[in-house]
């Protein structure tokens, strides 16, 4: 090929680099413009290595990522990072800008194909493509490649943290040659010119600075802002996928020693979240491919970033400052409990600097954001992740004291949200606020103070319970803690008065939840969205055990399939359904951890209650199989992959 033959032998000259550039134009217009061009270059592994060789040359940078871009995105096998000659070197020798582009080329490389669609993967089909593919995946480790290379985490965290002001290096034409590229994106452009009109209007210009400034200085502030956004959306996304891998602790140590977290919390109210915000009511899906404007897919991702850094980790900590830590601290002390280790461990020399924390920064523009926005789902999301894994009461109150179950309940009932995933996002971050927490519960009673709100609460539990599952398991695990503190005269008034408790302490709410809870799945539509209803009913069935009702349950579920003339339907398929959980979680440490972390039941006795239920002795009382006629029984029938 000319490019290769051009780049062997004598130093590239200045005519070898337009010669280069003109090579690498034509096959981007190629690709483009001719049908079948670009797979027949991503077949040829050897030749897109070579590309890679061409981004040492930062005359040729941009057509090279360009093209190189193009190409993985139609490969059909991912590339090995480490078959790139000299990777490190590579990514060392790059400036921040070109850092920053080279990431849009490595999130092709280290995210696992379709992503975005995880939850709609059925659990066999993952389960049975984890047994073929035992080994880690080429994604795996791409990754593990990229935090080998010296220095590369602690230049991300840099980029995603530095101001505006603060992004130099390239001169005029080639930040205008960058912007070609970048404007091909007619939204990126719209943004542009929006927030550049928005500027002229609220600022009059001075002529006479404008004649002094250096030329790189007279573009627009609106440009640099965008500019830089797009550049940190392409390092959060890098960030993010590397935070949710294998090597999470390791990546988790990093970013906190490069101070992420306090870096992304000074930027918040001057460039994450600004008063201004052009998208603010664009609706989009909530993949991170989302075709959106600069401002849309950064805010989301950098919502995502929290979520995937807070999400079980003692890390969640450095989310706050060390007046908020001191808030957690008091909080413990008033109500006579032990701190939480994590929050004993938090360096504070980590944690974020300035009035405010990032997590009450978030809550903050969460309870101002429109009913309409379409970053509602994923603030719920970040700010539910704080609270995930084993429940801490202080964590709980020091959110309770800002308002954010009464923001929660007026979206819920209030607001006319009609989003699935909003109401899902909200229905989780409440149980996780609301679990054990006989103080949230006091609150809800008082916001849902009427019987029409209550009904219209319930009404939006009802009306898909693959959605707010997770809020019906810890009213459910909640409500039986408290029946066991009935010494705590506190306790006893909220359990007398409280509508949602005493809903749900009659038995028939409840066997009406387990009916329906079981009837919406089976083994071949489990997904990882809808497995929790599963471990819900699963829940509700482990209390009952406790108390020795575990027969009633299971005798109510058998005349259920005869009311509805479906004798063994129901029992049948939870039986397959429990064969399946023993398959999927006896092997899953971390799955298993979350399940005793969230419900404070511990995993033996999950384990111990679905080995009783699935026993084959007929004459048990706590057998499924005692409750299926024989015409009716079909036990055997594997409906399990292999």
């Amino acid at each position: 090929m000319i490019l290769k033959q051009i780049n062997i032998g004598a130093p590239v000259t200045t005519v070898n680099d337009d010669l280069v550039k003109d090579c690498l134009s034509v096959l981007y217009n190629c690709c483009i413009c001719t049908e079948g061009v670009t797979k027949s270059l991503a077949t040829r592994d050897d030749f897109v290595l070579f590309l890679f060789t061409l981004m040492t040359n930062k005359k040729t940078f941009l057509q090279t990522a360009t093209l190189i871009e193009d190409i993985l995105g139609v490969k059909k096998e991912m590339i090995q990072l480490e078959g790139i000659p000299n990777l490190s070197g590579l990514v060392q020798s790059f400036d921040q800008q070109q850092l920053a582009n080279f990431c849009r080329i490595l999130s092709v490389t280290i995210s696992e194909p379709d992503v975005g669609n995880d939850d709609k993967h059925t659990l066999l089909a993952k389960n049975a493509q984890q047994k073929r593919n035992a080994s880690p995946s080429r994604a795996e480790v791409n990754q593990v490649t990229l935090l080998n290379i010296p220095g590369f985490i602690e230049r991300l965290c840099k980029l995603a943290t530095r101001k505006v002001s603060e992004a130099t290096g390239a001169n005029f034409l080639q930040e205008l040659e960058d912007w070609y590229t970048w404007l091909d994106n007619a939204l990126v452009l719209d943004a542009l010119m929006q927030m550049a009109t928005e500027e002229a209007e609220q600022k009059s210009s001075d002529e006479s600075s404008l004649a002094t400034s250096p030329l790189r200085h007279r573009l627009p502030q609106s440009m640099k802002i965008v500019h830089e956004i797009m550049y940190k959306v392409e390092v959060l996304y890098v960030l993010c996928v590397l935070l949710m891998g294998r090597q999470r602790n390791q990546v988790h140590k990093m970013l906190a020693e490069f101070r992420l977290i306090p870096g992304l919390n000074n930027l918040f109210d001057k460039l994450i979240w600004r008063k201004y915000t052009v998208s603010n009511h664009v609706v989009h899906g909530q993949n991170e491919n989302c075709d959106c404007s600069p401002e849309i897919s950064f805010k989301i991702q950098f919502l995502r970033l929290l979520q995937s850094f807070s999400d079980h980790h003692e890390n969640k900590y450095l989310l706050l400052n060390s007046q908020e830590l001191n808030e957690l601290s008091a909080i413990s002390m008033k109500a006579n409990i032990p701190e939480v280790e994590a929050l004993v461990n938090t360096d504070r020399s980590l944690v974020c600097d300035g009035k405010k924390g990032l997590l009450t920064r978030l809550l903050t523009v969460m309870k101002r954001e429109p009913p309409d926005s379409s970053f509602r789902f994923w603030q719920a999301r970040a700010v539910e992740s704080f609270l995930r894994g084993a429940t801490s009461y202080a964590d709980q109150m020091f959110l309770l004291k800002r308002g954010l179950l009464e923001h929660i309940l007026f979206c819920i009932i209030d607001s006319g949200c009609t989003s699935r995933d909003v109401l899902q996002s909200y229905f989780d971050l409440l149980g996780e606020l609301m679990k054990f927490n006989i103080d949230a519960f006091k609150r809800f009673n008082k916001y849902v103070n009427t019987p029409e709100k209550f009904q219209t609460f319930l009404t939006q539990i009802n009306s898909s319970l693959v959605d707010s599952n997770m809020l019906v398991r810890c009213i459910v695990l909640s409500l039986d803690r408290f029946e066991s503190q009935t010494e705590d005269v506190k306790v006893v008034e909220v359990l007398s008065e409280c509508c949602l408790l005493s809903y749900m302490a009659r038995v028939e709410n409840r066997l009406s939840f387990l009916f329906r809870l079981i009837n919406i799945i089976n083994v071949q539509t489990l997904t990882q969205e809808n497995v929790s209803c599963l471990n819900t009913s699963l829940v509700i069935l482990m209390l009952a055990r406790r108390k020795a009702k575990l027969p009633f349950y299971l005798n109510a579920l058998r005349e259920k399939e005869y009311a509805e003339k479906y004798p063994g339907c129901l029992l049948n398929n939870f039986h397959n359904l429990l064969r399946f959980w023993q398959r999927h979680y006896l092997n899953k440490d971390k799955d298993s951890t979350c399940l005793e972390n969230s419900s404070c039941i511990p995993f033996s006795y999950w384990k111990e209650t679905v080995s009783v239920l699935l026993g084959s002795d007929r004459t048990s009382l706590c057998a499924i199989a005692s409750y299926i006629d024989e015409p009716f029984m079909d036990l055997d029938r594997d409906l399990l992959e292999d």
